[in-house]
């Protein structure tokens, strides 16, 4: 399979990309070049790194356009968060927080936002003690196949109960999690087709307003 499959409907599906076409060739170097010494994606992905990474998580901000101010839940090979935050690179103000408890991981992480010049700062601690931190700070949460989606919903709590929004990539099992969230009956979601997976779902998360 060609090194680059995908690419062009990757960037049909989302134009946005065009601009950053360059950050997201060097970032797919780097990507290639760590995974011979780490695991960062599944391997049979590697070659699809355009349309099943790059452009599944340019949903994000797609979904989301008027956030500038992001936390992203274990980011991993940083996606989506990597690829939100060089889509938001020349924004005033943009800054996407990464949180991976995985120290080679979060070096990669370090090595992509540093390359790109991506506005991003790589938080190596885990989730739980970093999210709390940053309510007030953020406008968005995201993760993509993390946990379940009240997993989500919960270490993402103290941020979304102070006004911030959740926006989850989900796949298939994404009917059953929506509802598991909505009879929590302190947040509201809403669901957006993938338009990069069949069957998967974009899940915004938010909290109920208080009755008047």
């Amino acid at each position: 399979m060609k090194a680059d499959a995908g690419r062009e409907e990757a960037l049909d599906l989302f134009p946005e990309l065009k601009p950053i076409e360059a950050e997201l060739e060097l970032y797919a170097a780097l990507l290639k070049r760590w995974q011979a010494k780490i695991n960062l994606v599944s391997s049979p992905t590697i070659d699809e790194i355009w349309l099943r990474h790059f452009a599944d998580s340019a949903q994000i901000q797609a979904v989301a356009p008027n956030i500038r101010r992001w936390a992203d839940m274990g980011s991993g090979a940083g996606f989506p968060a990597l690829v939100t935050a060089l889509l938001l690179k020349d924004q005033p103000n943009a800054v996407i927080h990464l949180i991976e408890s995985d120290q080679r991981k979060a070096g990669f992480l370090r090595a992509v936002s540093r390359e790109t010049r991506a506005p991003a700062i790589v938080h190596a601690e885990r989730i739980e003690k970093v999210i709390p931190t940053l309510a007030g700070q953020i406008d968005g949460v995201s993760a993509r196949a993390l946990a379940p989606l009240t997993r989500l919903v919960e270490l993402a709590e103290k941020p979304l109960q102070q006004g911030a929004i959740g926006v989850f990539l989900k796949g298939e099992e994404w009917r059953d999690e929506l509802t598991a969230v909505q009879a929590l009956g302190s947040f509201s979601c809403e669901s957006t087709e993938s338009r990069t997976r069949k069957g998967a779902r974009i899940v915004v998360v938010k909290r109920k307003a208080s009755p008047s």
